[in-house]
């Protein structure tokens, strides 16, 4: 169900937020006839797909490679073409036109009071892999919960857990810019948690459901250890969604709704609608959250980076080993115009090359920048 980059160029190429999240249906009801939500019919998860996809096309149009880049790759789709493959390996935009787009910068979040970029960076998508993960999984995961409990909750489930994602990639990740689904992909997968735990009593094989999906749980965390994953999104997401889990997709109980149901229903006493460790659950939720969210973004507003208080933090996001390094240092060129000449020198490596080039523009560059200094 998985905001997914070494460099500031690079990073925008290859956004974090790029794993598809493993999911199962693993919560059967004890009773069939237990259904104190109606049957709902899935139709906004299909549409936030829609949504996607559209800002996607949107984006590679806005892109336009051939007009704003030295060579693309599958030059036959016109100005829908996505940039080299050592830019954006992820067949996608440029990183300037993700920015535009409104794609996560921190920089922008703070200096020029972008705070929106917070939620627009959750319908963005680096490239044609990176969507089609995220939509398979949104598709997986988010019918059934849809049919379950309606569009309102799973559709504010979808939003805040994905805010939630895209601020705490925010307080760690400042680098680089952020774009991708997958922290509101993780929080549904966190809400499939709690709902589990706070309607324990309605479902038969309990321990089995629950060690199952803690299972796929773990094993998508661990998929962000990987480079070029923004763990911090997918764990930010996943609490959020977890927390909210205990708010939007309470349950009433069986028997309660049996009475409610059926007149004729005999019951030794009348039964209330929740139990008290329900509603604890709910409250406590409620106050994690609104606390949560609103000491993140004081830190954040306040350009705080958390690394510099929490050594080891770094490691969540990702572990480096002898097959690839974690390392993310920016990617800057310095540029001389000479004429019809653009010379360019990569200052990470050194590398410098010219380019006959008049009056090149800014995505250009950039696109240039991130070629020489891969």
């Amino acid at each position: 169900m998985g905001r997914d980059a070494p460099s500031d160029i690079e990073s925008k190429a290859q956004p974090r937020r790029c794993d598809r999240p493993m999911t199962s249906s693993v919560l059967p009801y004890s009773n069939r006839e237990f259904r104190p939500f109606r049957k709902w019919f899935p139709w906004l998860i299909p549409s936030f797909v829609v949504v996607n996809v559209v800002v996607f096309v949107i984006t590679m149009g806005i892109n336009n490679c051939p007009k704003n880049s030295v060579s693309c790759l599958a030059p036959f789709l016109g100005r829908f073409s996505f940039q080299p493959f050592k830019e954006n390996p992820l067949l996608g935009p440029s990183s300037s036109t993700l920015q535009k787009m409104g794609a996560l910068d921190v920089s922008k979040v703070v200096h020029e009071h972008q705070a929106w970029r917070l939620i627009t960076c959750i319908w963005l998508h680096a490239g044609v892999f990176h969507i089609l993960a995220n939509m398979l999984s949104l598709l997986f995961i988010g019918i059934r919960l849809e049919q379950e409990f309606g569009f309102v909750r799973i559709g504010l489930l979808y939003l805040i857990s994905g805010f939630g994602g895209s601020l705490l990639s925010a307080l760690f990740i400042q680098s680089s810019i952020s774009v991708g689904a997958s922290g509101a992909l993780f929080g549904l997968l966190g809400s499939m948690l709690s709902e589990l735990i706070t309607n324990w009593t309605i479902y038969v094989n309990k321990f089995a459901a629950l060690l199952t999906l803690i299972f796929i749980i773990i094993a998508n965390l661990a998929v962000g250890i990987l480079p070029h994953v923004d763990n911090f999104a997918h764990i930010g997401g996943f609490s959020s969604g977890f927390l909210l889990g205990f708010v939007f997709l309470i349950r009433p109980q069986f028997g309660w709704a049996s009475q409610r149901s059926n007149p004729q229903y005999s019951a030794p006493s009348i039964k209330p609608k929740h139990k008290i460790y329900q509603y604890v659950l709910w409250i406590l939720s409620l106050i994690l959250l609104f606390v949560g969210f609103t000491v993140g973004l004081v830190m954040l507003l306040r350009g705080m980076n958390v690394n510099d208080h929490c050594s080891w933090c770094h490691y969540l996001t990702c572990v480096p080993t002898s097959k690839w390094s974690c390392k993310s240092g920016q990617m800057y060129c310095m540029s001389r115009q000479n004429g019809g000449r653009l010379n360019l020198t990569c200052q990470s490596n050194g590398k410098s090359q010219t380019y006959q080039l008049l009056n090149p523009s800014d995505s250009q560059i950039s696109t240039l920048c991130a070629e020489l200094c891969s």
